[in-house]
């Protein structure tokens, strides 16, 4: 099955789901459909169990996601990982990895550390800093630098901003697993914000292009 005919055969019991939300439990390792060589999900009915078990979980007992996915495992189980897929390798660059990794010129990391586009910690660039000067890197190919990206940077702080919001009801409880809860809740929330955002871009484009 396609995402969109998971999503049909899920929204009647469960009408708060979207498409954001089943690949936010994909990111999650929750949920590992096949992909085409297209590059599309590919869902099977076992998939569609694992959706409707977390889905309930969460509405009815309110658990969190590592929960979940402990006794989703034990009850239903789960289909089989394929190796490194969820694995991430942690980024700790000198500034010359940083440069060399990205294609950009010393000058240029400077400029983004002065716009506050991105910054060392304990002087290592991580994989946040590195996506942030390979799209740059690759943004001046059309003449935009870093001093005109502060109002990409002021928005981000922004749609952050709104993710405080969500968490900090959550936080201000200090129950057992708050914190968890108040992670899971941003990571789906900073999802939706990012679909939201490339959906207004794409709308902005539209309308400069005249379509």
């Amino acid at each position: 099955m396609s995402i969109g005919e998971v999503l049909a055969l899920l929204q009647g019991e469960f009408p708060d789901v979207t498409i954001s939300k089943i690949r936010f439990l994909e990111g999650e390792g929750l949920i590992e459909p096949e992909r085409s060589p297209s590059g599309f999900r590919k869902f099977t009915h076992l998939h569609v169990e694992q959706l409707r078990y977390i889905l309930t979980e969460q509405r009815d007992h309110y658990l969190p996601l590592r929960v979940i996915k402990d006794r989703m495992a034990e009850e239903l189980g789960r289909p089989r990982a394929v190796p490194g897929a969820q694995e991430t390798q942690e980024v700790r660059l000198s500034r010359a990895e940083l440069l060399e990794a990205a294609g950009i010129d010393d000058e240029t990391l400077t400029e983004l550390e002065d716009y506050g586009l991105l910054a060392a910690h304990a002087r290592r660039y991580d994989q946040d800093a590195l996506e942030v000067a390979r799209s740059v890197g690759a943004l001046a190919r059309f003449g935009l630098h870093a001093r005109h990206l502060r109002a990409v940077k002021a928005a981000a702080e922004r749609e952050a901003g709104l993710v405080e919001q969500t968490v900090a009801p959550i936080l201000k409880r200090r129950a057992p697993g708050a914190i968890g809860e108040a992670d899971e809740v941003a990571r789906e929330a900073s999802t939706l914000l990012l679909d939201l955002h490339a959906a207004l871009v794409r709308i902005g484009v539209r309308t400069v292009l005249g379509r």
